[in-house]
């Protein structure tokens, strides 16, 4: 049986699941919808992940502080801490669990074993960061993965995270073998991105004037679209798929001159692009990826190149990124708005352009 899936603006998707799953444990003719665990799920990727659920039919629980309003009233909430509140839980059974929210091997473990028993298949959204040589370019799956020194720290920093998230995906091994999805997705970008990463290039552009520009119009980035990742998931449990995948753009695919160019159409402002060498910037203490967002130098920009052939051939579609850039751009301005958390402030940026004038005539 086949269905069609919502049409974007750019594309058509198709996939072979039925909007409802057979049912496992009973009759050939019985079907339903998944019930469904997110422990969080209020967030971002879980935010539209619980929506596109949501609007496949299937029952959907949120288990989390309750800090965050719900992403639909369409959703049953179950309030409480996954660090001690897993009891709550007891007594229910789910199809699935997904994962947005586990950063410490013990939070993962703690969930796994507690959901082993009353649970089919646990999806863990993971990272791209796991991987040990960040300055490789087209790795897998299978490449080697960060071994911590420490494997008892309990702090998430830049340099534990991915190690720490190694030891999530191992954690979930013991209670959910050959039943478990790690999703490691790369740099996730979208409506609903508070972080500014990726969102920083469209206001910018938007803002016009002169723009400082990091190293070379081709130079490679890559993402995956929070809706995009949210639809494959979803996907992915419908169609009992287990295992590890790279959740990322096509390597190559997309660059930084692209990203800038798609900004500068979404707003159509009259801003001044300007090219400055990743040796100047570097050298004068511009950081990627913090000072100027989804830009890496030298062979780190390699981490940006990660192979994602094995999610593509699950089924995984990444929209155009004029879908992605215009998105984001309306969604800043109608809910977000504000100074943005990270890139170049005004006066940083025209001290460097300056420079870089003077040190080119």
């Amino acid at each position: 049986m086949f269905r069609e899936l919502g049409t974007s603006r750019h594309e058509t998707r198709s996939c072979a699941f039925t909007l409802l799953v057979k049912r496992k444990d009973g009759p050939s003719s019985s079907y339903w919808g998944m019930n469904i665990l997110f422990i969080g799920g209020s967030r971002f990727v879980g935010k539209h992940a619980v929506l596109e659920a949501v609007k496949r039919g299937h029952s959907v629980t949120l288990f989390n502080r309750g800090t965050q309003p719900l992403p639909t009233p369409e959703v049953r909430h179950i309030q409480g801490d996954r660090n001690e509140d897993l009891g709550r839980l007891a007594g229910e059974r789910f199809d699935a669990v997904i994962d947005t929210s586990g950063y410490l091997p013990h939070q993962v473990k703690t969930a796994a074993q507690a959901l082993a028993e009353r649970a089919t298949t646990y999806l863990f959204i993971s990272t791209i960061s796991v991987y040990a040589d960040q300055t490789r370019a087209f790795q897998d799956e299978n490449a080697a993965l960060i071994e911590l020194s420490d494997p008892t720290v309990e702090e998430v920093t830049g340099e534990t995270y991915g190690g720490l998230k190694v030891l999530c995906e191992r954690a979930l091994d013991s209670f959910f073998p050959g039943r478990r999805l790690n999703i490691r997705p790369g740099v996730v970008v979208g409506p609903s991105d508070t972080t500014d990463r990726f969102t920083y290039w469209p206001v910018r552009l938007s803002r016009g004037g002169e723009v400082l520009a990091p190293g070379k119009r081709n130079d490679p980035v890559q993402w995956i679209d929070a809706r995009d990742l949210a639809t494959w998931v979803i996907e992915m449990l419908e169609g009992d798929a287990q295992g590890t995948y790279n959740a990322v753009s096509q390597a190559d695919r997309f660059t930084v001159g692209g990203l800038l160019d798609a900004s500068q159409r979404a707003s159509g402002s009259q801003a001044q692009v300007t090219w400055v060498a990743e040796e100047f910037l570097l050298e004068r203490g511009v950081k990627a990826f913090v000072d100027l967002p989804m830009w890496l130098a030298g062979e780190q920009a390699n981490f940006l190149r990660i192979d994602g052939t094995k999610a593509h051939d699950a089924g995984l579609m990444v929209r155009p990124i004029e879908e992605s850039v215009d998105d984001t751009l309306e969604w800043f301005r109608a809910e977000r708005q504000g100074d943005l958390k990270t890139g170049l402030g005004e006066e940083r940026e025209r001290e460097l352009l300056a420079e870089w004038r003077d040190r080119s005539d």
